[in-house]
């Protein structure tokens, strides 16, 4: 865990602040932004193509920007601004079809493995 990540009771963090901290140029398209327990915030910008693998914690995403497609792992939905997705633990997922400016707020929590234990 990185000491330089914000932790505390409360945060503010504008999309706009989130996505400007992504240069155009980066590889690593996800910014780890804040902490607080279990919980962490990052931003994900992917461009181009999604190429993130299944994670060991569950995860909520909220559609910051953009447009596309979510893959669950067993089929696919649009998904757009203020939509809430989840991906548990193991689980396959990714974006696909995405708009050039789409970028997600990504909240893992919880245990590794899952809250259900990775079932």
């Amino acid at each position: 865990m990185s000491d330089d990540i914000p932790t505390g009771s409360s945060a503010h963090i504008p999309v706009a602040v989130a996505a400007a901290q992504i240069p155009d140029s980066a590889t690593t398209r996800s910014l780890a932004l804040f902490r607080h327990g279990s919980l962490l915030v990052k931003y994900y910008a992917p461009r181009g193509k999604d190429l993130q693998a299944p994670h060991t914690r569950d995860e909520l995403y909220v559609v910051a920007q953009g447009h596309g497609v979510f893959f669950n792992g067993a089929s696919r939905r649009p998904c757009a601004p203020g939509d809430l997705l989840f991906a548990a633990a193991h689980t396959a997922h990714r974006f696909e079809e995405f708009t050039g400016d789409f970028g997600v707020w990504v909240m893992f929590y919880g245990p590794e493995n899952g809250e259900a234990g990775g079932r």
